[in-house]
């Protein structure tokens, strides 16, 4: 099978129908992965804070409140907090000191219900990184972001992508633990957590030095930016930001769109974006 029809499998698959199949068709004749993305999605400028929003239709504000794999329960507060920085010096350590702090943090509560931590898995030098909310059940017990359904949509989209989950590619969280509510579901972790973990997360970003950054959902957009929880998340897509000089492109998390597949053409179009500024970038 041809690595076009290959796409178009997984993208069928996915659930996609014409709209990916069309675009598929169109990235065909792109150079690989550099290649201008100009047929697919109009231009975008990237500045120092956000370009002209895609001409695509924005979701609603109540669909962006359910983008996360839960809603944080309403009993959790979620005010901004002061950065929680650990004793150790993060921002000198190389990959397996990084990996051997987070495996014994307790800067936060999510130490105590934790299996494992959930450090992030790929290419320690991939030109993409996609940032999550934190592990679930499935990432608890196996020690790896995204698996299960949520984590074959995402490789799904990688292949969508001309990508390939280890090639090119990391995959992180902001909280490397699983955060969980009264009843040990799965929730989105809270300001405080994501304070406490963002530290690693940053060494991760320094030590891979991607060329964009692709936040997957609430939680991790407004982590990366740091914006006030309050901030109208629908606003986010359609336009590149940016944590420190790197591009950040905002998408909905791959368990949302499980829950709500109408949304996977606005997804689509955010990786458009995600993939044209990739090319810009290298182009220039």
């Amino acid at each position: 099978m041809s690595n076009q029809n290959r796409r178009i499998a997984f993208l069928q698959e996915m659930g996609l129908g014409p709209v990916w199949s069309q675009r598929a068709a169109m990235l065909q004749t792109l150079e690989p992965e550099v290649a201008s993305l100009s047929e697919v999605v109009e231009p975008v400028a990237v500045s120092a804070t956000a370009t002209a929003p895609l001409r695509v239709a924005e979701p609603s504000a109540s669909a962006w409140g359910d983008d996360d794999l839960v809603s944080t329960p309403a009993a959790v507060p979620v005010a901004p907090t002061a950065l929680v920085q650990p004793a150790t010096n993060i921002g000198s350590m190389n990959w397996d000191q990084l990996k051997a702090v987070v495996s014994n943090c307790t800067e936060c509560g999510l130490c105590k219900g934790r299996t494992q931590t959930v450090f992030g898995v790929g290419d320690q030098k991939a030109r993409w990184l996609f940032v999550g909310e934190g592990p679930g059940r499935n990432e608890d017990f196996q020690g790896e972001p995204f698996v299960g359904p949520a984590g074959k949509l995402l490789d799904n989209m990688f292949v969508a992508m001309g990508l390939k989950r280890g090639e090119n590619t990391y995959i992180a969280n902001t909280v490397k633990c699983r955060p969980t509510d009264e009843n040990k579901r799965d929730r989105a972790p809270v300001a405080a957590e994501s304070d406490a973990c963002m530290p690693y997360l940053q060494r991760q970003i320094e030590l891979i030095n991607p060329s964009v950054i692709v936040a997957l959902g609430k939680t991790a957009a407004l982590s990366l930016l740091k914006l006030d929880p309050a901030t109208p998340v629908a606003r986010l897509r359609g336009t590149v930001h940016r944590y420190t000089d790197i591009p950040v492109v905002v998408t909905y998390h791959p368990a949302y769109l499980l829950r709500a597949p109408k949304e996977k053409s606005k997804a689509w179009a955010d990786l458009c974006l995600a993939m044209q500024t990739y090319a810009d970038k290298a182009n220039g």
